[in-house]
């Protein structure tokens, strides 16, 4: 009785799949070849479908069948589209608003493993001291590989005060660490400022969200407030810095870039994709105020330095590029991530979504960065303190499927005017005298090479203003 059962429920699949076929077909007869639909392959498919449901050594549901395919077709694109369930789709709402719960890393996969694209910081994974390029092997007792990558964030994220065991490995590690992560309520701060001494202001960005905008333009006027309109220089701190929500950083860059400003522009096969972003409320303000109005004016001209590394990705590198760009700063630390592409959410009629990438982003000057990076104005190499040291290596020539660059013939990889190295390189200072792990160093303060590089050239410029 089973087995008439399947043997039905196979010919009705067969039969849905040719009605399907033949609707499409007749819909598209009149258009160009190369958009019709393939119905070997899709015949194939159909075939491989009934081939797992009668043959596989167990039962399988028609909807995780589906799925998995879906998920395979995206995932084989490049490594950033990926298909999103109900959950998933709900979890990346949450993660655009700044809150949401897990450990906080950004990750990807590569080689079928989970790589760590950058700890969030203030977040459990951040001070464990996990580092981007890590790449995790294990979680708790479940090998990562051949897990998706959904599969593994689900894995990863849980209830609060819950504990997970993440099982690394490191470049230059001899052997797999082994990190016990208590999950957390992830509400993330996305921008962080203070005065660092009188006339020198300093705004560190996490990652790019829906009032990332509006946070630093409240922060940038209450530090020119706060000074008496005096300020001297200005840092934009956008280190291990993944990315976000492309409106965010066009109103970052408007709050440095006179109006209008050309900040990026996009190029993609559907007229959606193809926009061309200034530095005008209309591309940055989401039915509310225009926040960056309320900027002083001193803060577009004020001596600026950018701080970049290879965490900082996406997001952060429009920022970057537009104002390396514009000359309105000047870029220090070291080359970025390298990911030039365009990711579009596009919701599902069943509560499920894809993000699919649609386009790729050029900077002001028409350059392409993917699979490239920012090349720093100033190579500062990172302190061995850093916690971050020796592993951002990572980036997005390294992950299968990437995307080329279009203008690979047309530019070769810049490089920078100046490098300053690290001090004490080769020096191994990433555990202390006990053997511990050293906690990460905390940004922004003097234990920060990069930041005192930064400073000084800010000052030095001052000196030359005054001359």
């Amino acid at each position: 009785m089973r087995a008439k059962l399947e043997k039905f429920g196979l010919i009705g699949l067969g039969a849905l799949l040719g009605i399907m076929l033949s609707l499409n077909y007749s819909a598209i007869a009149d258009k160009d070849t190369k958009n019709q639909l393939p119905l070997d392959d899709l015949r194939a498919f159909a075939e491989v479908f009934g081939k797992i449901k009668s043959d596989y050594v167990e039962p399988v549901e028609d909807k995780k069948l589906i799925a998995g395919a879906i998920n395979g077709m995206l995932t084989d694109l490049d490594p950033h589209s990926s298909y999103l369930d109900a959950d998933g789709f709900k979890e990346l709402q949450a993660g655009t608003q700044g809150e949401f719960g897990g450990l906080g890393i950004e990750v990807g996969m590569e080689d079928g493993f989970v790589k760590v694209v950058s700890p969030i910081e203030d977040t459990p994974a951040y001070r464990a001291g996990l580092k981007t390029g890590d790449l995790i092997i294990k979680l708790d007792e479940t090998p990562v590989k051949g897990l998706s990558l959904n599969d593994a964030v689900k894995r990863m994220r849980g209830k609060p005060d819950t504990q997970i065991v993440l099982t690394v490995l490191r470049k230059n590690e001899n052997k797999p660490l082994i990190f016990t992560l208590t999950r957390a309520v992830i509400k993330v701060q996305s921008v962080k400022s203070k005065l660092v001494e009188a006339g020198y202001a300093y705004a560190r960005i996490t990652q790019f969200q829906e009032h990332t905008g509006e946070d630093l333009a409240r922060a940038l006027k209450a530090m020119h407030d706060e000074n008496k309109g005096d300020l001297k220089g200005m840092i934009l701190d956008l280190r291990n810095n993944p990315g976000g929500l492309l409106n965010a950083a066009v109103g970052v860059s408007a709050a440095f870039l006179p109006k209008g400003e050309l900040v990026v522009y996009t190029e993609g096969r559907v007229e959606d994709a193809k926009m061309r972003l200034t530095a005008s409320p209309e591309n940055y303000v989401r039915g509310k105020e225009d926040y960056i109005k309320n900027v002083p004016t001193e803060i577009r001209n004020v001596p600026m330095v950018v701080l970049v590394n290879g965490g900082s990705a996406s997001a952060s590198e429009i920022v970057a590029g537009a104002l390396q760009d514009q000359k309105r700063a000047v870029i220090m630390g070291t080359q970025t991530f390298g990911k030039g592409s365009v990711q579009t959410i596009l919701p599902m009629n069943n509560g499920t979504a894809i993000k699919l990438t649609t386009a790729r982003y050029f900077t002001p000057k028409g350059r392409s960065i993917h699979a490239k990076g920012i090349v720093p104005d100033i190579e500062v190499e990172e302190g061995s303190v850093n916690s971050f040291d020796q592993a951002l290596s990572l980036r997005e020539v390294d992950l299968t499927h990437h995307l080329s660059n279009p203008k690979d013939k047309e530019a070769p990889l810049e490089q920078p005017a100046k490098v300053i190295p690290a001090p004490d390189k080769g020096s191994d200072k990433a555990t202390d005298k006990s053997g511990e792990k050293a906690a990460p160093i905390e940004l922004g303060t003097k234990a920060d090479y990069q930041f005192t590089q930064a400073m000084n050239l800010l000052k030095g410029l001052q000196i030359l203003q005054k001359k």
